[in-house]
């Protein structure tokens, strides 16, 4: 992805990102029920690159599945790229776990940005220990072939009732995760860039005293002056 816009949405908030998408008419964009393992403090960025499963049939998901070397969740651990965040459709079913910490740990060595799934990871604990962001809808200890299929690779899937393809981008807070589709990645990070600093400078006044009538929105000039006035002393 564009670096420049990489570093803006290191910058900016889920939440912000949400309202940028909604202004496009994008309602359904933030990953519902999912939560980081543990904060990192710094924002999850990277292009979408997706595994998809399917519900288990007891013939074809028994434990000697894993010794196949074309196993797609194997597969797929190994073939996301670097920088890239792997986005999980495990159904929203964190009754069997999407991958555990060995999994998660490859990922993290072969430099993943982060990894997400609207169901559970076993070795939660661990997991949130790595240095890579991790966002799941709560620990889950059963191997994911007790109800999950790993069944395609890098297409189009759903991920927490948000729409996720290849190569969307990704961003994680330490609230929750959006997608947003990569034709509007740059101008969607420039425009959330300005709403931080607006928001930023909003605080600082709520902070000492100002009511919110008239200033957020900024429907009075004498607000946007100051805000002009507060952009040039801080450099924003």
């Amino acid at each position: 992805m564009n670096p420049e816009t990489k570093a803006k949405l290191m910058g900016v908030s889920v939440a912000t990102l949400a309202t940028a998408l909604y202004k496009r008419g994008l309602r359904n964009q933030v990953i519902q029920g999912v939560q980081p393992l543990k904060g990192k403090g710094v924002n999850m960025v990277g292009p979408a690159f997706t595994l998809r499963y399917m519900p288990a049939r007891e013939d074809r998901n028994q434990l000697v599945e894993f010794r196949n070397p074309e196993h797609p969740q194997r597969v797929a651990i190994e073939q996301c790229p670097e920088g890239h965040v792997m986005v999980i459709d495990s159904r929203k079913d964190a009754r069997a776990a999407s991958a555990g910490d060995i999994l998660v740990t490859r990922l993290m060595m072969r430099g993943g940005a982060g990894i997400v799934t609207d169901g559970g990871f076993r070795d939660a604990a661990t997991i949130a220990e790595l240095d890579i962001p991790a966002y799941h809808t709560r620990p889950s200890s059963p191997t994911n072939l007790t109800h999950h299929e790993a069944i395609e690779i890098n297409g189009p899937i759903g991920c927490g009732d948000a729409p996720v393809f290849p190569g969307d981008i990704v961003v994680g807070d330490d609230d929750c995760v959006i997608v947003i589709p990569a034709h509007l990645a740059d101008e969607v990070a420039d425009e959330a860039v300005e709403m931080t600093a607006f928001e930023d400078f909003v605080v600082e006044r709520v902070k000492d005293g100002a009511t919110i009538i008239g200033l957020y929105p900024a429907t009075k000039e004498e607000n946007l002056e100051a805000f002009a006035a507060w952009r040039a002393a801080n450099g924003r």
